[in-house]
Parts: C-alpha cells; sequence; structure tokens
C-alpha cells in the first residue's frame, strides 16, 4: 500500500502529576472512562524530549465511547515535572487546548457549574457561529467546550471527547503546508484577523490574532475512523506580541499538553511527505511498539514551530486480556471501517467503580 491514510485525532497527551487523580477527574467529568492501556514501560526513543536519557513513566489512554479523541495522560515516576516557565498567553507557539464536542452546550454547561468546577467564560459565540466555553481542569489545564453535531454513539453524557484543538503558531501560512496539505485539513471554515470577543476571557485575549479553522473534505475512513469521527484544527497567530514557546526549557511530558496524535495508516509514506515539506520525523519507532497491551508502529514530528504531533499506526488493540480476545488491525482492509460491534465491544473496558 503507497496512500496514507489518517483516520482521526486519536488523542491529545497531558503530562501530569498525578495518573489515578487525572484519570479519574477526565473519566467522571468528561465522560472518557474507557481505560484502553496503563501501560509503564520505560519511554526510551523519546530521550532526545527528556535531557537525552530514558526515563520512568505511567501512561493512560483514556476514550469517551460517544466519539471523538481521548486524552492520554502521561505521568513521570522517577522525576518531578515542570511548569510552563511563563503564564500561559493565546497565541503562544504550542498546543493551547483541546476542543471536546458536546450535543447540548447549555446543559453541559449548567451541569458543570452546578457541580463547581472551574469555568473561565460564559456561553460564547466562535467565528463560525457555534457556541461554546472554556473550563479548566483540576490540574490547571485550559479545555474548550463547544456544540458539535458529530457522535459515534447516542448515550445520557451529553459529552463526546476531543474533535479539535488550538494550536499557537508563528505563521499560519507555513503551517498550512503541513496541516492542510500533509494532514488533510484542507478546508477553510474561517481565516479571520481581528480581536475576538470568544477569547477576551482568556489570557491576552484581548490583543489581535489571526486564526484559521480548518476542516477535512475527504471524510475519513477504515479502522477506528468511524469513532473518531469528523475533526478540525484551529491555528493562532499573535499579531500585537511576541509569543513564547509554551515548552521552552521543558521535557516532553512535563505539565501540559505534550503531543497531538493522529491515527494513521502507512506511516513510511507519511514520513515521505512529512520529509518534502521539511519536517521529517524526529523519533520513529521500530518494527512494532508495545503499549500496555496494545501495539503498532509510532512516530513523533515537530511542526515548524516545535510543536509535538505523534501518528499511531495501531496493529492490536486488546479487549479481553484474560481471554487472549484483542483487535487485530494489521491484515484488515485499511479503507474498511471496524465493525460497530467490535467498537462498541471497547466499552467492556469502561471503568465503573472509582476509589
Amino acid at each position: 500500500m503507497t496512500e496514507k491514510l489518517i483516520y482521526g485525532i486519536q488523542q491529545i497527551g497531558i503530562g501530569v502529576e498525578n495518573a489515578d487523580e487525572t484519570f479519574k477527574w477526565y473519566a467522571k467529568t468528561l465522560g472518557a472512562d474507557a481505560l484502553i492501556f496503563d501501560d509503564s514501560n520505560e519511554a526510551t526513543y523519546m530521550a532526545k524530549y527528556m535531557g537525552d536519557k530514558a526515563r520512568k513513566k505511567r501512561a493512560l489512554l483514556a476514550l469517551n465511547m460517544q466519539g471523538g479523541g481521548g486524552y492520554e495522560i502521561w505521568q513521570y515516576t522517577n522525576r518531578k515535572p515542570s511548569k510552563p516557565k511563563n503564564e500561559f498567553r493565546i497565541g503562544d507557539l504550542g498546543i493551547h487546548f483541546p476542543v471536546i464536542k458536546t450535543k447540548n452546550i447549555l446543559a453541559t454547561f449548567n451541569r458543570l457549574k452546578g457541580a463547581n468546577e472551574n469555568i473561565l467564560s460564559e456561553i460564547v459565540v466562535d467565528p463560525d457561529d457555534k457556541k461554546s466555553f472554556y473550563l479548566k481542569d483540576p490540574f490547571d489545564n485550559i479545555l474548550k467546550v463547544k456544540e458539535f453535531s458529530s457522535f459515534y454513539a447516542d448515550k445520557k453524557n451529553d459529552f463526546g471527547g476531543v474533535f479539535s484543538a488550538v494550536i499557537g503558531v508563528s505563521n499560519i501560512d507555513e503551517s498550512l503546508d503541513l496541516y492542510a496539505k500533509v494532514l488533510g485539513y484542507d478546508t477553510v471554515i474561517y481565516d479571520k484577523t481581528n480581536f475576538f470577543e470568544d477569547l477576551t476571557s482568556l489570557n491576552n485575549g484581548n490583543k489581535k490574532f489571526r486564526r484559521i479553522l480548518l476542516a477535512h473534505s475527504k471524510k475519513r475512513t477504515g479502522g477506528f475512523a468511524n469513532l473518531f469521527g469528523e475533526s478540525q484544527i484551529e491555528l493562532i497567530q499573535a499579531i500585537e506580541n511576541a509569543p513564547n514557546k509554551i515548552f521552552e526549557n521543558r521535557f516532553w511530558g512535563d505539565l501540559g499538553y505534550i503531543h497531538l496524535c493522529f491515527d494513521i495508516k502507512n506511516i513510511q509514506q507519511l514520513s515521505k511527505e512529512c520529509s518534502a515539506i521539511k519536517v521529517p520525523f524526529q523519533v520513529i519507532s521500530g518494527e512494532s511498539f508495545d503499549m500496555g497491551d496494545a501495539n503498532g508502529h509510532w512516530g513523533y514530528i515537530e511542526d515548524f514551530d516545535g510543536t509535538l504531533i505523534e501518528f499511531i499506526e495501531t496493529n492490536k488493540v486488546p479487549l479481553i486480556k484474560k481471554l487472549g480476545i484483542n483487535i487485530n488491525l494489521r491484515n484488515r482492509n485499511p479503507k474498511k471501517p471496524l465493525p460497530n460491534w467490535m467498537i462498541k465491544a471497547m466499552n467492556l473496558k469502561r471503568v465503573k467503580n472509582f476509589k
């Protein structure tokens, strides 16, 4: 197979101090209660981003089975992760926050407000006329909640998973070579330079920015594409101030949003396309990786501003470890979506009781 396929946003990585407490909050509050893996293998391939040495870590992948990407909750187990050097400002270089979908934004807002969660704004209207609001988790990470109609399953919870990410860049036109041409976000929903009322509740949000919201014109198909669903990317560029780099002089895995991850097929072809636009893979796994009981191939690039983008080509996802029952993707038609019964079987990995 010579064609690369991008199935969707698989997850956003979050560096934390306590993986158990973080998973509990994301599971109970955001509905991301399917624990796909819980891995404590030593991180070796990413040594160049961790002070040039392997590090002990724990990583959990939490999914909301109503659809959308999940959260890779990542914790160092042999060092204390560092905080950002500077207070986060809109327009800084790196991942600002994930965008989480809701089918009923007013119900979501009222429920979180009633639970005394740290809501940062009232419901606002984005430049695409969709409603949203900002939330901060108990670990100082900002999340954006936005109305969106594409859901895999229709359950009682109004939340889905991650369907977009907001990324600060220094030059939107240059960044489009990666996000639009290679990653397939080739449809412009808006491209505006202005002052934006929907940002004013956030630090630096009263400045002028250029913002471009991108979607994909081609329907994602194959593998877990139906579960991950439609997705978008928003790039934001500071106009009035010089941005800071969010992860400057810090390690991958330190506190905050450490990477954005896409589920893909044919990592070798993707590597060629990334090299052609001068964003070559910085790290690429061997023939196969093991992440807990899941395995496949993976690699990382840096976008033009150094933001880490991960790509995972999944071979196997375990369903019932004791019985050896797995979802095996290696020999399947890569353009054929997994059957619904197989995806729904992942509900067996949902955690229902919390200590």
